[in-house]
C-alpha cells in the first residue's frame, strides 16, 4: 500500500553500502523504521543531506503491516532548516535532542499532538537568533504533556520538594532517593511555567542548566522503561560554558 506522512527524522545506521535504516517519528502512524537506498548520482532523489537529525520530511512509500522495516520510495524535505545545521551550537541541540527523542517517545504510535509539538519546536529554534540556550529544557519538560507525565504543579507551595517518582510537589521529603529539594524544584517549576516566548525570563548559570538538565533526565529515567544515560549529554554539557 502506497502512504505518505510528514516525518521527523530520530536516527540514522549505514546498512551496507548504499543503504541506510532510519528511525522516525511520523505524522500518520507514530514511530516508524524504514529502510532506503542512497541516491549514487545528484540527480537521485534520496539523498544523505536528507538524513540529519530532526530534519523535518515528507515521505511516501510502500507500507507492510507486518514488516519491521518500511520501505521509502520518495523523500523531501518539508521545511529546509536555515540555521540549525550551520549554527554549532543549535546543531549541538539538535543533535542532543534527537538523541533524547530517539528513547523518550520509542513506542509511540500515532499522536499528532506530539508531531506537532516537537515539529514546531525545532522551527522555532531554526528561526531564533539568540537566547535559545534553556530550549531543551523547556522542550523536554513540556513534551512530558503528550506522552503521559507531565508534573502536577497544583499540589505546589512554598518550600515544596518534588517527588520524581510521583511527579508532583509535596510537602515533606519521601522516603525513597528520587526527589528534588525545594531549590531544586523551584528550578524545576520555573521551567514549567516557561514557554518559548519567554524562554529569555530564564537565567542560569552554564552548571545550573547543567543541574537542571540532570535533574529532567533523572526523571525521565524514572518514567520511561530503559530510558538510557545519553552520551550526548556530555557533549551538551561544554555549551555556554
Amino acid at each position: 500500500m502506497n502512504m505518505k506522512t510528514k516525518a521527523i527524522l530520530l536516527h540514522s545506521l549505514k546498512y551496507g553500502d548504499h543503504q541506510l535504516v532510519s528511525d522516525f517519528f511520523t505524522e500518520e502512524q507514530g514511530r516508524q523504521s524504514y529502510i532506503s537506498r542512497l541516491s549514487k548520482s545528484g540527480r537521485g532523489q534520496i539523498k544523505k543531506p536528507f538524513f540529519q537529525p530532526l530534519t523535518l520530511l515528507d515521505l511516501e512509500y510502500d507500507y507492510r503491516p507486518n514488516s519491521r522495516l518500511q520501505h521509502i520510495r520518495n523523500i523531501r524535505m518539508s521545511r529546509p532548516y536555515t540555521s540549525i545545521p550551520f549554527d554549532p551550537d543549535k546543531l549541538s541541540l539538535a543533535l542532543f535532542i534527537s538523541d533524547f527523542l530517539y528513547y523518550a517517545i520509542r513506542n509511540e504510535q500515532r499522536n499528532v499532538a506530539l508531531f506537532d509539538f516537537i515539529e514546531k519546536s525545532m522551527e522555532w529554534l531554526d528561526d531564533k537568533p539568540d537566547s535559545f540556550a534553556n530550549f531543551h529544557l523547556v522542550f523536554m519538560l513540556h513534551l512530558t504533556r503528550f506522552i503521559g507525565f507531565y508534573p502536577n504543579i497544583e499540589s505546589q507551595v512554598d518550600h515544596s520538594f518534588f517527588d520524581l517518582r510521583e511527579g508532583q510537589f509535596v510537602t515533606f521529603p519521601p522516603l525513597y532517593p528520587d526527589y528534588l529539594r525545594p531549590q531544586e524544584a523551584q528550578v524545576l517549576s520555573r521551567i514549567l511555567q516557561t514557554d518559548y516566548s519567554s524562554m529569555g525570563n530564564l537565567t542560569f548559570s552554564h552548571d545550573e542548566r547543567n543541574q537542571a538538565t540532570e535533574m529532567i533526565l533523572h526523571y525521565y529515567r524514572l518514567h520511561v522503561p530503559d530510558f538510557p544515560e545519553l552520551k550526548s549529554f556530555e557533549i551538551l554539557k561544554q555549551l555556554y560554558s
